[in-house]
């Protein structure tokens, strides 16, 4: 039996590099500034010496006698003139200046004091230590350190050089460091004052040349050519004896390159630039935020098989299909192994090759080498061809894909689609797949990823289908439905529509229907009989419609009622749900396409568009509108004369100038509301713009009242327009003026016009409402980062238990009930589904 070994790591510990191992760890001392030499090779004992890996083609490196591609590249080093302060460490360096004896190197407390701290955090200790005056080990007076930032450590009105700070450190005893809980193996703090700089490898910070033939380096390269330059200068200085303010002033300036060289973005330090102006991209720029080496590079990054392209709406592809370009197609390959019953089929492809689709662009041969198909190669590879062997042909119709929309906020932001092969440029979407992925088609772009793994393949198609996502884990309503189009024309089919039996055949025909034994066989049919007809038979169902009237489906046939958003809308489609439950996802989704095809192909023949005459009102209509506005802005001139008298009553928690603009607001509500009405009664039912709106499709009868009679109050912040120019909206106005129109009262309709402050007003709540989504969008994005970062070790266990990576159980059952939202019917169980499964596992 074979004997598994394995270690677990327990955990891992982050230090700093001590001289002797920056020293040991280098393969070379970097001595001069210089670079290239008149040749254009690299400088022995320069930054870009060959010792510290090759990144020219052709050159092999002295270290290891690799090329480019296999040299890892090795570490270098220079000594400095002068010690300087690592910026990263200064808290270390603080913590420590004030903890330990500045004579005898002992923490400043005793045993006894010590063992009080014992339970207590290092924070704690640290507070505690940092106003000893005196040490109780050598009786040594103490002084207050001070940080004078960045690097600069203040004792007693006294600068202490890094040199004074590094003696005293090295007093200090590794098991007096205990005590303050550091790691004297992988951290001493004299470590934290820089005397032996690392030079990173070359291939960290290659050069590129530029199409002129002129080099171009790396920011490290132009940072670490500074510090080697100035330290250059520092050597020469104190060698030649040159007055202490030269040698202090190059100190600094050494210090000041190599803190940039850690942290080019510090607020008390000036960033370090190109000649250019550009600042230089150093250490911490390439490791933090968006860009840097873990969320760019690590976390996330570019890969292979994938396109990306605008997407555009096509109403006639199913709901789980992608339309995918021929230009697509011919340049993303699947990876199939050949195998007896497949053998001659992906001959095919291989004699078709990369430009006759379907073909194939690569052949692997069963030593694993891969070779690009071409017409030279072709009679080659179909010799080595044989079972084992692995083909890249071209994507067909019904391969599976990943189809993706950024940002991906929710599942449904990543589903599997089918592969549809059309021509044109652009992705195609049915617009009620749209809805996941939160997309519309004003130059949006998606993502699309093919598997190229058989078992991811396999979870692509179980567990990512758009037939499996229907139901949204947010509340367990279906996320996809019919949609616009589908939903008007549904109702308009089953309001009170007629057809000869040979326009039903039609219809059923033209969305992929051949069976016409559901639909009634009489000459003349009712919109309900061709509903039932894409129905099965044994539905039944009973709910609601938009204006709260019932829906009654018996064995398949819709008895009463008529079919809106409310029964097959997204969120809201409550037989949608009760097919998807009963029939399952795979039968269900089907039945959706047919309704949403249904309805196209209503409007399509019937025609169904939007006017300017939509908006017509009868002269009756429009005089009842002026009476209902003259009286109401009667009232508010009664309110601000009753105001300015202070007559009126005050509202609980309100001022008199409060109470007063709530009551206008409520009276001019209140005014937009009663027009609404008017429109709503008075308006045909045959109106295309009430059709949409009774239907659910498009819109409320509260556009039309605004199109049609008015717009009203426009309000910011919950109220109206306030004064923002000396004491009123616009200059146009008095000073002091609360009446409706100087506060944002729009009384015209848009098929009117809009006077020029009625324009201006309206402009304001739109440029609010923009300007607060364009807030909203990164607000949101970041909380959502930070949540999904708390929680990302969460998971359910196989004991039904939610555990964190440590094992600790955060909930002993998932969500305190056990219930998967997306599997029940809007956030209930549902046991006929359950029986159903469990029936289909048996």
């Amino acid at each position: 039996m074979k004997k598994v070994i394995y270690k677990k790591v327990g955990k891992i510990s982050f230090g700093l590099f001590s001289p002797e191992l920056i020293k040991k760890m280098a393969v070379v001392k970097i001595v001069t500034p210089e670079l290239y030499d008149k040749e254009g090779y690299p400088v022995d004992g320069g930054l870009m010496d060959v010792r510290m890996g090759v990144i020219d083609p052709g050159l092999v490196c002295p270290i290891d006698g690799k090329k480019l591609k296999d040299c890892p590249g090795y570490f270098g080093y220079t000594e400095l003139a002068r010690p300087v302060v690592h910026i990263k460490y200064v808290k270390l360096i603080m913590d420590v200046l004030r903890s330990y004896c500045r004579d005898c190197g002992k923490i400043l407390f005793t045993n006894e004091k010590l063992d009080q701290f014992k339970h207590k955090s290092r924070r704690d200790l640290l507070a505690a230590l940092k106003n000893v005056k005196k040490c109780p080990h050598c009786q040594a007076k103490q002084y207050a350190v001070k940080l004078e930032k960045p690097t600069s450590f203040v004792e007693n009105d006294r600068k202490l050089s890094p040199i004074e700070v590094r003696t005293r450190f090295e007093k200090i005893t590794d098991e007096e460091l205990r005590t303050l809980k550091i790691n004297a193996s992988f951290t001493r703090p004299e470590w934290a004052i820089i005397s032996y700089l690392p030079i990173p490898p070359v291939t960290v910070r290659p050069s590129i040349t530029l199409e002129t033939g002129e080099r171009s380096e790396d920011d490290l390269t132009h940072k670490l050519s500074d510090i080697i330059r100035i330290n250059q200068r520092l050597f020469e200085n104190i060698n030649a004896g040159a007055p202490e303010v030269i040698v202090e002033d190059l100190w600094d300036l050494l210090q000041y390159h190599i803190t940039t060289y850690f942290d080019n973005s510090l607020s008390q330090v000036p960033v370090s630039r190109h000649r250019s102006g550009q600042p230089l991209k150093t250490l911490t720029d390439r490791i933090k935020s968006k860009e840097g080496r873990f969320r760019h590079n690590l976390a996330g990054k570019r890969v292979n098989f994938a396109a990306r392209a605008v997407i555009s709406p096509d109403p006639k592809i199913k709901f789980g299909e992608v339309g995918v370009p021929l230009i697509v197609a011919k340049e993303l390959t699947v990876p199939e192994k050949v195998t007896e019953w497949n053998l001659d089929y992906l001959k095919e492809f291989i004699k078709n090759g990369p430009g006759v689709y379907p073909g194939a662009n690569y052949f692997y041969s069963l030593d694993g080498k891969k070779k690009k198909i071409t017409e030279d190669t072709k009679e080659q590879i179909l010799e080595e061809y044989q079972i084992g062997c692995i083909v890249e042909r071209h994507l067909i119709n019904g391969d599976i894909s990943i189809f993706n929309r950024q940002p991906s906020l929710h599942r449904m932001s990543i589903m599997a689609h089918r592969v549809k092969i059309l021509s044109g440029k652009s992705f195609r979407l049915n617009p009620a797949v749209a809805t996941p992925y939160n997309a519309d088609f004003d130059g949006d772009e998606m993502n699309l990823h093919i598997p190229q793994t058989e078992e991811a393949r396999a979870e692509a198609e179980i567990l990512m289908q758009v037939r499996t996502q229907l139901i949204t884990p947010k509340n367990g309503l279906n996320i996809i439905g019919n949609i616009t189009d589908a939903i008007t024309g549904n109702y308009i089919l089953t309001k009170d529509m007629k057809l000869t039996r040979e326009e039903a055949v039609n219809i059923m025909y033209a969305i992929g229907m051949n069976d016409f034994s559901n639909l009634k066989s009489a000459k003349s049919l009712d919109g309900k009989d061709l509903f039932s007809a894409i129905l099965p038979n044994t539905l039944s169902f009973i709910g609601e419609s938009k204006d709260k009237k019932d829906v009654i489906i018996k064995n398949g046939k819709l008895i009463e009622g008529v079919i809106d958003k409310a029964s097959i809308g997204e969120e809201s489609g409550s037989l949608i749900r009760r097919i998807y439950v009963k029939y399952g996802d795979d039968e269900g989704i089907k039945i959706i396409n047919k309704m949403f095809l249904l309805g196209l192909e209503i409007v399509t023949r019937k025609g169904f568009s939007v006017g300017i005459s939509d908006t017509d009102l009868s002269k009756e209509v429009a005089a009842k509108n002026k009476e209902k506005l003259v009286y109401s802005l009667g009232k508010v001139n009664e309110l601000i004369e009753d105001y300015k008298k202070g007559k009126i009553d005050l509202l609980p928690g309100m001022n008199l100038r409060q109470t007063v603009e709530t009551l206008i607001l409520r009276q001019l509500n209140q005014l937009r509301d009663k027009i609404g009405e008017n429109v709503y009664d008075n308006v045909s039912e045959e109106n295309p713009t009430v059709v949409m709106a009774r239907s659910g499709a498009r819109g409320n009868i509260l556009h039309l009242a605004q199109m049609s009679a008015m717009v009203g109050q426009q309000s910011v912040a919950g109220g109206r327009i306030d004064a923002g120019f000396k004491g009123r909206t616009l200059s146009l106005f008095r000073k002091g003026d609360i009446g409706a129109e100087a506060r944002g009262f729009i009384q015209n309709g848009y098929k009117q016009g809009l006077t020029p402050f009625e324009y201006f007003f309206h402009a304001i709540t739109g440029r609010d409402s923009l300007i607060d989504t364009a807030l909203r969008t990164p607000k949101s994005g970041y909380l959502y980062r930070r949540l999904a970062n708390a929680l990302q070790d969460l998971k359910i266990e196989y004991d039904d238990t939610v555990r964190d990576a440590n094992g600790k159980i955060v909930q002993f059952v998932y969500g305190d009930d056990g219930l998967d939202v997306s599997k029940t019917e809007g956030g209930r169980i549902n046991v006929q589904r359950i029986i159903r499964e469990v029936k289909a596992h048996v």
